[in-house]
């Protein structure tokens, strides 16, 4: 970890599923162009052999796939326990790719800047057009990606965590496997007492692409939707957070299959178990509303 001194020491997690070489050694010498110290680099094969890497990078191959955030924390942990070597953990689509060279630099100066600070989410443009999709701004008032602001989840992705947030309120919760893992950890995190930036000058280029080109979207969306709710909010408010969330998804008309999954999807999430609850505070409630987004939306 770094002295009062020091530069913070950047890590990057990377997790690869082994069908984009290309992108991901893209991404590779995106991340060491970056100024300043040297990022450390962790890449996880996510139940695939990993290619030949540059020297130092740290690696795991999995043995089978964990998932987005089962694989991001197996990242997490080559870096020491809760990321215990480096003070930040960026995390990074394998077929993304940093623009600028000063990325790591500004994530540094942010979080130096404000002790509070415990998360930055990035900014996902498209390399060919530079569109920002409307889903990648993490909040309601999405029409203008250009505007920085506080927000209340990120973009798991395209984002800086603090060590000290993973250290206190515990890892991405590995049982999603995919959708939601990310405001989960946003709403221990700002249980705790972080704040979470939005920042449009960090830029991660993503292709645009739609999340339901996965073929368990709908249903683990759903499932992850109602764990989510009875993990972390107060038993007051899980049935409002699901109602509002169920009249939304009805009103956007789902296809036939699709809402098939999205129902099985939410039995699932009730009929499972979701891991510990740890209901937020009130106080994280008020919290919330006043950074535009209540959690009964």
């Amino acid at each position: 970890m770094a002295g009062m001194n020091e530069p913070l020491k950047v890590g990057a997690v990377v997790i690869t599923m082994g069908n984009r070489p290309a992108e991901l050694q893209d991404l590779l010498d995106s991340v060491a162009k970056q100024q300043g110290p040297e990022v450390e680099v962790a890449v996880v094969g996510n139940g695939s052999p990993l290619p030949v890497l540059p020297e130092g990078v740290r690696t795991a191959e999995l043995p089978e796939n964990l998932g987005i955030p089962g694989g991001r924390n197996a990242g997490i942990e080559l870096f020491g326990p809760d990321a215990a070597d480096v003070d930040v953990v960026l995390f990074l689509d394998d077929d993304g790719l940093l623009p600028g060279d000063d990325t790591a630099e500004l994530v540094r100066a942010a979080f130096a800047a404000d002790p509070q600070l415990g998360i930055i989410s990035f900014r996902i443009a498209d390399p060919d057009t530079g569109v920002t999709q409307r889903r990648h701004v993490p909040r309601l008032r999405a029409a203008d990606p250009m505007r920085n602001s506080r927000v209340t989840t990120f973009l798991g992705g395209a984002c800086a965590v603090r060590s000290a947030v993973i250290q206190q309120v515990g890892p991405l919760p590995a049982e999603f496997f995919y959708a939601h893992e990310e405001t989960d950890l946003a709403w221990r995190a700002l249980d705790a007492g972080w704040l979470i930036d939005y920042r449009s000058d960090l830029v991660l280029h993503h292709p645009a692409t739609s999340p339901a080109r996965h073929a368990v979207y709908h249903r683990m969306v759903a499932r992850n939707r109602v764990w989510l709710a009875r993990r972390n909010l107060p038993w007051l408010l899980v049935p409002v957070y699901l109602g509002v969330w169920f009249a939304l998804t009805l009103l956007r008309r789902p296809s036939g299959p699709a809402l098939r999954a999205w129902l099985g999807g939410f039995r699932e999430g009730w009929a499972t178990p979701c891991g510990e609850r740890r209901p937020m505070k009130w106080r994280t409630v008020w919290r919330l509303t006043r950074l535009g987004r209540p959690p009964i939306i």
